[in-house]
């Protein structure tokens, strides 16, 4: 296990070093906005600690559109500056990281009557084009369409426009941001939380942390303090007597077998009911659909869960767009929804609602809320602005510098093929090499029903901060989206390669296997209105028979 000492420290060495000096920046939050901050900061010289009350990119940064887009729908809102930056940022994202960020092809039917038409949706591909600064769009005839997109046929279909954005995924975006920022010097820990913040005349210097794994405090000195907790930000903030700024709300997500909604384009599209939008595209071996906006009541401490409507709602879109597809929710093979951390500007339609981010100093206490997964980089720099005026004798330094570090490129073989050498070079950037050494027989091999190759199991058991079960399975990996059951038929081989590397024996195994499976059934099958028998899931028959089971 040489590798671990690349990736994260051990735990016990880290925490007993918590207290031992003045930290010039903490960071509460594990999101992808917290990452950001961690990262930039470390780039610039700045002592960082992250800390994470979950996991990494437990919260929204998981459960996202896994788009890198422009926000063209924001040009609808008038809201120009948040799809300039959006643009601007996604461009640069393609270069900086292929493998994790990866252009992808949208389409829009053209249909008469429906919003927001041919001429309206092409004049803002135009001003879309113009931000970054290239011609991507195009309008496709009848044919051209049906050949980009077989099966789509919504009523009086007559074309389509042809734009170019991006996607990625999300959470291992979020971990090889957190992986710069610690081979920049950072510390970043999950399953820590601020449990209170420390004031001396009226200003924050510090925090007390507390561990959930092992139950000890620590009390913390720092020069500022960021949250980065998006949609928990408020509740920190309580603590210097901050008003409210945040309108929690859900979106929710769909994601079928590829082969079951085989589509090569994203298929963007206006609700029939409402004429919000909806898309769904290809994600790591699935076909993802997405997204519902609603208001968000429940507890922020609970996992957000799809809704019986929803399922509905996103369904209803899919099957007006492919008719003959005739989806049902027996065809789903998970579900995820996420809060958004959603600025209240007091739009009684949370579609439109701002996604601009906000950044403040309260009393030493710089919050960072709202924003983009595309504008990260953006918010980071903003959060830095404002906390520069805490470190006397720092020079802000806020030039626009790439996330990503080069990596050399790794080395040919005959079990990995070019494609995959991409996906993994993007996704673990300096370690990808040391994953590939640490794989097993066969382990190059993708597990079926996805991109995923056996041996990331394993490296992330190996080195990269597991906790629990669920982290390895819904966020290091996303098996939990991608297979039925949460991953249940393939259990006995994840374990056979992840349980030694964790360390666990099998009583832990087994408490862990149970409270994952148990967790899934909860908040990523589908709502108990809608859940398939299992006397009629062929699948569950299957599962005793199925090759790798065993294996």
């Amino acid at each position: 296990m040489q590798n671990r000492m690349n990736t994260f420290p051990p735990r016990a060495e880290t925490l007993a070093r918590l207290e031992a000096h003045e930290w010039d920046l903490v960071v509460i939050g594990g999101g992808i906005s917290g990452a950001g901050v961690a990262q930039q900061a470390a780039q610039r010289g700045w002592s960082v600690l992250l800390v994470e009350q979950r996991d990494f990119a437990w919260g929204t940064s998981s459960r996202s559109s896994k788009l890198v887009h422009g926000g063209l729908r924001y040009l609808k809102e008038g809201d120009l500056k948040t799809t300039l930056h959006s643009v601007r940022e996604r461009n640069r994202l393609l270069r900086e990281a292929p493998g994790l960020v990866e252009p992808q092809s949208f389409l829009f039917a053209d249909c008469p009557g429906r919003k927001p038409g041919r001429w309206l949706m092409q004049t803002g591909l135009v001003v879309y084009d113009l931000m970054a600064g290239q011609r991507s769009h195009f309008h496709a005839d009848l044919a051209t369409t049906q050949a980009l997109a077989p099966g789509l046929a919504p009523p009086g279909l007559r074309g389509a426009l042809v734009f170019q954005d991006a996607k990625t995924d999300d959470a291992r975006l979020v971990l090889r941001v957190l992986q710069e920022a610690r081979l920049l010097g950072a510390t970043t820990l999950n399953y820590v939380a601020a449990s209170g913040l420390r004031l001396e005349g009226g200003r924050i210097t510090g925090l007390n942390l507390h561990d959930a794994l092992g139950g000890n405090t620590y009390a913390v000195r720092a020069r500022c303090v960021v949250n980065a907790t998006g949609a928990w930000a408020d509740r920190l903030r309580a603590g210097v007597d901050a008003a409210p700024l945040l309108r929690p709300l859900r979106g929710s997500h769909l994601l079928v077998p590829f082969w079951r909604l085989p589509v090569a384009q994203s298929i963007s599209l206006m609700h029939p009911r409402d004429g919000r939008p909806v898309f769904l595209y290809p994600w790591e071996g699935a076909t993802l659909i997405g997204t519902t906006d609603l208001d968000h009541a429940g507890s922020l401490d609970t996992e957000a869960s799809i809704t019986p409507a929803e399922v509905d709602y996103l369904i209803e879109a899919v099957n007006d767009q492919f008719p003959l597809a005739r989806l049902t929710p027996a065809d789903i093979t998970a579900c995820y929804a996420g809060v958004r951390p959603v600025l209240d500007d007091g739009q009684k339609d949370a579609s439109k609602a701002t996604r601009d981010h906000v950044v403040r100093d309260e009393s030493g206490l710089v919050t960072l809320t709202g924003g983009k997964l595309t504008t990260f980089r953006l918010i980071a720099l903003d959060a830095l602005k404002h906390a520069a005026p805490l470190l006397p004798g720092w020079r802000a330094d806020l030039r626009i510098r790439p996330v990503f570090s080069p990596s050399a490129p790794l080395p040919m073989n005959s079990a990995l093929p070019a494609l995959q050498r991409k996906r993994l070079q993007g996704r673990y950037g300096k370690h990808a090499a040391a994953l590939l050494e640490c794989a097993g027989e066969s382990e190059l091999e993708a597990i079926p029903g996805t991109e995923t190759v056996w041996a990331e199991l394993r490296w992330a058991a190996r080195a990269e901060a597991v906790m629990h079960l669920e982290d390895l399975l819904l966020r290091r990996t996303r098996l939990g989206l991608q297979l039925r059951e949460g991953g249940a038929a393939l259990m006995p081989r994840i374990r056979a390669i992840c349980q030694p590397e964790l360390g666990w024996d099998d009583a832990r195994w087994e408490r862990e296997q149970d409270a994952y499976l148990a967790l899934w059934r909860r908040h990523y099958d589908l709502p108990p209105h809608h859940r398939i028998p299992d006397w009629r899931k062929p699948w569950t028959r299957l599962a005793a028979r199925h090759p790798l089971a065993h294996v």
